[in-house]
């Protein structure tokens, strides 16, 4: 029988596994010889103390043969004659993994996707960062595997009470991941291997009679009798299903005037706005492990945090060790910002979201106040002065981060990853007085924790504003349609029921099991791999 301990060691002697077979050895009281082996069951860095340490979690076999890592098996049916199909509007995580639920179920999942595959996709990115050309159906957000492929491929979420963590990450390794998924306390696949995955995903739903239609654009619904019965695109097609799953991501705006037009309910719902903040790694990296050089057997620093600010809440989002900061607009004439990292986190860099949080009570005005696009065009309108003061192109307004705080122009700027480029503008001409002057503060009291963060090494570049959806789509609480559309589902980011590629993949599953409920088909879960 597999014993299971918990060991505290350095950095390189968590990467030795003679060293950790000799600890299981110590711990046990048997002998090196008879330790046939280990699996990692999960492993975090603590480095709160002037030493980091490494926290294992390990499966060890003492006297039996290692087995290798236990997973569940995903079974999928071939769908091609099923006599039920279901449109799903989105190829994110939250459409794939409804459709791969699906699939396993028996039902025929047909997707449509406004942008591109993954592979197609690359040269509308290429264009936006070396042209400032925005493809509006095929950019960050928008095309195969949604704004999560080309925006970091970070797995961690907060949501248990959602779905089956371990079951999401489980598809991941069936498709391609890296293992250490499985155990990492804050696992990335990285934005360099991530459409290998979204690839096999897709592969998979054809192999077993699924469709998926790229650059497929809906403009019209049907609704008959409260029933969604088709929609159709902007390329002339029509697609007609049995229910209709909406997994359009947080920056679908388009749909949400759609819904808006057709008088189906939306809500506005509040989000964050700020910048991006980029340090030299290696500044990062001495701030968080308390030493001048990092280990070369620890990662590149993260940090996370978060302050009040006069009753609101400032906060890091999306932090990229070792990452680069990436234009994500969806339209001409915005300026968007986000941040990736490759599966190594190598780059020089390293980047943040800070943000504050948004809701009706800071754009509330007589013409606004019913309004549920209130908040996304409050969005846009930032989004689009930040645009004019880069100059185009996606040039994007930046500033030291002392300079900032202590309201001075910056006379120039480091070096910064941004390709297309940044301009020195004070920030105060581009952030609404409530976001810029909180961000302020927000910096100055986190540099009471962080000395070194505080540092005009460091420079501002916005706007980050594509936190979360600022609308939220409705649904019933049980069986998860829209309360006006018995046939339509909303799901993921773009509904606002997520925060993340691994909380918008169960939401989507969530969603399929809900339709698969309503018609009667008994849902079975999913074996599970053995719990620790």
């Amino acid at each position: 029988m597999p014993q299971i301990i918990q060991v505290r060691v350095k950095p390189a002697e968590a990467a030795a596994d003679l060293f950790l077979k000799q600890l299981i050895s110590q711990h046990k009281g048997v002998p090196l010889s008879s330790i046939q082996g280990f699996v990692i069951l999960k492993k975090s860095i603590d480095a709160r103390g002037k030493t980091t340490w490494v926290n294992l979690t390990l499966q060890a076999f003492i006297n039996e043969p290692t087995e290798i890592r236990p997973l569940r098996t995903f079974s999928f049916k071939d769908v091609s004659k099923a006599p039920k199909q279901v449109i799903i509007i989105g190829a994110g995580p939250a459409g794939l993994f409804a459709a791969l639920r699906l699939l396993e179920a028996g039902i025929k999942p047909i997707i449509l996707e406004r942008g591109k595959d993954v592979r197609a996709r690359r040269r509308d990115l290429a264009a936006m960062n070396r042209e400032g050309v925005v493809n509006p159906d095929s950019n960050y957000c928008f095309g195969e595997g949604g704004a999560g492929t080309y925006s970091d491929g970070k797995l961690y979420t907060r949501s248990q009470k959602r779905g089956d963590v371990n079951r999401i990450l489980e598809l991941f390794v069936r498709f391609g991941a890296d293992e250490r998924i499985l155990y990492e306390s804050h696992p990335h696949i990285g934005t360099n291997k991530l459409p290998h995955v979204i690839t096999k995903m897709r592969e998979a739903i054809l192999e077993f009679g699924g469709e998926i239609h790229f650059e497929q654009c809906i403009n019209e619904l049907k609704i008959i009798d409260g029933k969604l019965t088709a929609v159709r695109t902007k390329q002339g097609n029509s697609f007609s299903g049995h229910a209709f799953i909406l997994a359009t991501g947080h920056s679908a705006r388009d749909i949400f005037e759609l819904l808006h037009r057709n008088k189906l309910a939306i809500e506005a719902k509040s989000f964050a706005l700020g910048v991006r903040v980029e340090h030299p790694q290696q500044l990062i990296d001495r701030t968080q492990y308390h030493c001048e050089t990092r280990d070369p057997f620890l990662p590149p620093a993260a940090y996370s945090w978060v302050e009040q600010v006069n009753g609101k809440g400032v906060f890091s989002f999306c932090m990229c060790p070792g990452g680069i900061i990436a234009p994500a607009a969806t339209a001409p004439g915005e300026l968007v910002v986000n941040g990736w990292s490759p599966s190594k986190r190598n780059n020089p860099y390293a980047n943040s979201g800070i943000v504050v949080s948004v809701d009706m009570a800071d754009v509330r005005t007589k013409n606004n106040l019913q309004d549920p696009l209130a908040l996304l065009r409050f969005q846009q309108q930032v989004e689009q002065l930040a645009f004019k003061a880069g100059g185009g192109n996606l040039q994007a307004p930046a500033q030291r981060l002392v300079d900032f705080c202590e309201n001075r122009s910056s006379i120039n700027l480091p070096s910064c990853s941004y390709v297309p480029g940044i301009v020195s503008v004070n920030l105060k001409e581009v952030l609404p007085s409530f976001i810029h002057e909180r961000l302020q503060l927000g910096f100055k009291q986190i540099a009471q924790k962080m000395r070194t963060y505080y540092t005009n090494d460091a420079v501002l570049v916005a706007t980050e504003s594509r936190t979360s959806s600022p609308v939220r789509i409705p649904r019933d609480a049980e069986k998860l349609h829209h309360p006006q559309v018995s046939t339509l589902f909303p799901c993921g980011e773009g509904a606002g029921y997520a925060g993340g590629i691994v909380s918008a993949a169960m939401d989507g599953e969530r969603v399929a099991v809900a339709i698969l409920q309503q018609w009667g088909i008994k849902t079975t879960p999913p074996s599970s791999s053995p719990s620790v």
